[in-house]
Order: structure tokens, then C-alpha cells, then sequence
């Protein structure tokens, strides 16, 4: 298992002491098994508690076995040099695997939405995407465009996520929020002041893991953003509202509304257009994930 043995490795680099901890739990233990009492001499609780909640020791026949001994064992005889390995890995990799192009996809993104608010840069987006974009709406109507566009990003979007997005890695985190949250109940129940105290440090250290999710769930947004905003802007251009010359696309029919313009409001201050392609947007997103069979919701190990 080679999470494991990386969690060994943490463990390890978090607390030197731990290493001779770990030995002593390899060393002592029968068939695979330990008991606290083997091993208590040697041990605090609070380094026995570390063990368990890290998922190296997990619940045995007559007491805890080691979840893996081998990789224990690995991890223990490699540590060294693959702990300053991976120290160096994270150094260079920095945000959560993001790459110096992750950011400045991310920088420019930013930098697009200035064209909800200034002419200038919305025409200059509008005109270059009319190009490539133009031909089809002269050959399809505006709300079969719009929809050709719902289908195009919602591909790109779903691709962007699955190949992105470690759901893996979101899944271990909850998974370990959710023991954290189950040991702890169990501790106050209790009366385990050690244990309680032991756990607060867990979950400040989870704290760090959070933000490591959050940036690999916005880290595919990055991308939808950078492909997608060109195309809205287009949109938003097309319809008249950046390019009053560009005309108007008639009117369609909507659910409890009849026949609307495409510049009428519908939702508050959003427009009809709008409301159009979040409609086919989610509604052909969903179509694309379950036809690729593509899953995006967080799964554990």
C-alpha cells in the first residue's frame, strides 16, 4: 500500500521520535498484531493514538495489526532519502500541484472578466471569437448556437475535471474529517482529556489539507474559466448589448413567460440569453458525464 508507506514517511519527518516508535511496533508485533500493553513500556499513548489515527495500526483480531508491515517496514529502511524527495517535490510543485501555467491561466482569467465591464476589451474578444464563431451563427439559428456552445463547454468542463480535479485525494480528506469527527465524539464521551487534546492538534493540522482540496477543486475551474469567459463574452457581444450593430436574433418562448427577447430580464436582472444557456449548459453537462460514464464527486480508498 503505498499510502502507507507515505504516511509512515510523514509521520516520521513530522516527529523523528516516531521512527523508533514505529520499530518497536514492527518488532513486537505477532503475526502482524500488537496489543497496547506490548508495547506501553516503550511508547506514550499519545504516539500509540498517532499510529491509529494515521491508519498504520487498524483494528485486529485481539487487539491492532499493522495495515500493511511491508510497507511499514519500506518506508522505515527508505525514509530518509525519499522524505527530502518529497519535501523537494512539494517545494517545486508549491500550491497543490499547480504548474506555472495553472497560474497564469488563472491570472489571465481574471484579467477576461474586465470585459463584462469594459467596452474595449469586449469588442476586441467579441470580433476575434466572431471569426471563428461567426460562421455558425449565420448557418443556425441564435438559441440552436447557444445551445451548440452548452454542449462544447460542458465537454471540455467535465474533461477539464475528471483529468484535473485528485478525487482521490478529496475523497482521503473526508474520509479523515469524518474519522476525526468520530473520535472525537467518542473521546468526549468518554471523558478523555488526552485524547481530545491529541485530536485538536489533528484537526489543526487537517486545516493544511483543506486548502490543498480547495486548490485542486478550483484548479480545473482555472482552465473552464480561461476557455469558457471568451465564449460568454461573444455572446454578450453578439446579442447587442457590447455591439449594437451586431442586431438582434428575434425572440423565443419560455416556460411561464412566453415569448421573450433575448436582452429581457427574467431572473432579476438576468437576461434571457443567459438563462438559456445555463438551461442547456447543466442540463447536457449531466448528459456528457453519465454517456462517459465520468465521475467527479469525491472518492475514497
Amino acid at each position: 500500500m503505498a499510502r502507507i508507506e507515505q504516511k509512515v514517511r510523514d509521520l516520521v519527518s513530522d516527529d523523528t521520535e516516531m521512527e523508533s516508535v514505529v520499530r518497536t511496533v514492527l518488532d513486537r508485533a505477532e503475526d502482524g498484531e500488537v496489543k497496547w500493553v506490548d508495547v506501553r513500556d516503550d511508547l506514550s499513548s499519545g504516539q500509540w493514538g498517532r499510529l491509529i489515527e494515521k491508519g498504520v495500526l487498524i483494528d485486529g483480531e485481539a487487539g491492532f495489526r499493522l495495515a500493511d508491515p511491508e510497507a511499514t517496514r519500506d518506508a522505515l529502511e527508505n525514509g530518509t532519502a525519499t522524505t527530502a524527495t518529497t519535501s523537494s517535490s512539494d517545494d517545486d510543485t508549491g500550491d497543490s500541484s499547480w504548474s506555472m501555467w495553472d497560474k497564469g491561466a488563472a491570472v489571465v482569467s481574471i484579467g477576461l472578466f474586465a470585459g463584462y465591464s469594459w467596452a474595449p476589451m469586449r469588442n476586441v474578444i467579441g470580433t476575434i471569437m466572431d471569426v471563428v464563431l461567426g460562421p455558425l451563427n449565420t448557418a443556425l439559428p441564435f438559441y440552436a448556437v447557444v445551445m451548440v456552445l452548452a454542449v462544447v463547454t460542458g465537454l471540455y468542463s467535465t474533461l477539464l475535471q475528471a483529468n484535473l480535479m485528485d478525487t482521490e485525494m478529496m475523497g482521503e480528506y473526508q474520509e479523515k474529517m469524518q474519522e476525526i469527527q468520530k473520535k472525537r465524539k467518542e473521546a468526549k464521551e468518554r471523558g478523555d482529556d488526552e485524547a481530545l487534546d491529541r485530536i485538536q492538534d489533528e484537526q489543526m493540522e487537517a486545516m493544511g489539507d483543506q486548502m490543498g482540496m480547495f486548490k485542486e477543486q478550483f484548479r480545473p475551474m482555472v482552465w473552464i474559466m480561461f476557455l469558457t469567459i471568451p465564449v460568454f463574452l461573444w455572446m454578450y457581444w453578439k446579442v447587442g448589448i457590447g455591439d449594437p450593430s451586431s442586431g438582434q436574433f428575434g425572440t423565443m418562448v419560455l416556460p411561464f413567460r412566453g415569448t421573450v427577447a433575448w436582452k429581457d430580464q427574467v431572473l432579476g436582472p438576468v437576461q434571457v440569453w443567459i438563462v438559456w444557456y445555463f438551461i442547456c449548459s447543466m442540463g447536457f453537462t449531466q448528459i456528457i458525464r453519465k454517456g462517459l460514464n465520468i465521475d467527479i464527486s469525491p472518492t475514497g480508498t
